[in-house]
């Protein structure tokens, strides 16, 4: 069959992309942690302008709740779209056993060069900057203390395991009035919270913020640190501990300020992306 010929002319594929897609890929998140999502979209949108920006969404839950695709759709699509190359930005705080799957579907994606970003807080001096930035909401006054929740994995073999460790030993080094606990795993709360109640009743605390290091503040937040039956806030108001979290009000209404709604936690995310897109051009 000659290229030129009718045949050839039918069935002629068309010219595949130099330029590599960019995924992003996340939990996804229900309608009240939607304002937060598109001021990421924005903003990813600003600083990757010449970029195809796709979307993929590693919730179940949520894909069958609002007809979104997964990351296999999403890289398969980007094939179909004629690219050769795509690099996927998880938007993962910590790269725990969801990161761990999403590598595994990139790495094994027939078709496709696919790099993988780093999460945000990929390295020991990504969590240093990160920390930097959340420090901006620290309680500092006399006998005022915070506590960073972090999401936290129950798969005791995590090898996440090692950061939220690492971090709690980290905050307590770095500063005199911070804690670290997870919801899930370790650090645990539990334990977290007994020694604050031995400081409390050495050096008696007025108030405790509970500061999410979470990418959404949803539902952990609104239940688990912040509800009104057996919650963290619940657990610290018993000892006559005043306790609040940081808010922030968006399109009208009130939210708890998870990572989503920090400008230069969406940033650190930018950076990981063009570092991944400069790599993909050895590639």
């Amino acid at each position: 069959m000659h290229q030129y010929g009718y045949i050839g002319r039918k069935f002629r594929l068309p010219k595949l992309k130099d330029k590599p897609a960019i995924i992003i890929a996340t939990f996804g998140s229900s309608s009240r942690g939607q304002a937060a999502m598109d001021a990421v979209e924005a903003q990813l949108a600003e600083n990757f302008a010449g970029h195809q920006i796709y979307w993929a969404y590693t919730s179940e839950i949520i894909r069958r709740k609002k007809g979104l695709p997964s990351l296999l759709e999403t890289l398969a699509k980007v094939e179909s779209d004629g690219y050769r190359k795509a690099v996927v930005q998880p938007l993962h705080v910590f790269p725990g056993t969801e990161y761990q799957q999403v590598r595994e579907s990139c790495l094994y994606f027939p078709g496709l060069r696919v790099i993988l970003g780093e999460t945000l807080c990929h390295r020991w001096s990504f969590i240093e900057a990160v920390l930097e930035e959340v420090s901006a909401d620290f309680l500092t006054g006399k006998n005022q203390i915070n506590l960073l929740a972090l999401h936290g994995t129950p798969l005791a073999a995590d090898p996440v395991n090692t950061i939220y460790i690492g971090i709690s030993h980290l905050v307590s080094g770095m500063y005199d009035n911070i804690y670290a606990a997870t919801v899930e795993g370790v650090p645990n709360f539990q334990s977290i919270a007994n020694q604050i109640k031995k400081d409390h009743a050495r050096t008696p605390f007025t108030r405790i913020r509970l500061i999410p290091m979470m990418f959404l503040a949803g539902m952990h937040v609104e239940d688990d640190l912040m509800g009104e039956k057996d919650s963290w806030r619940t657990t610290f108001e018993d000892l006559g501990i005043k306790v609040d979290c940081p808010t922030i009000t968006c399109g009208g209404q009130e939210y708890f300020k998870g990572l989503a709604y920090r400008k230069a936690c969406i940033q650190f995310f930018c950076h990981r992306l063009k570092r991944a897109l400069d790599l993909m051009k050895h590639y």
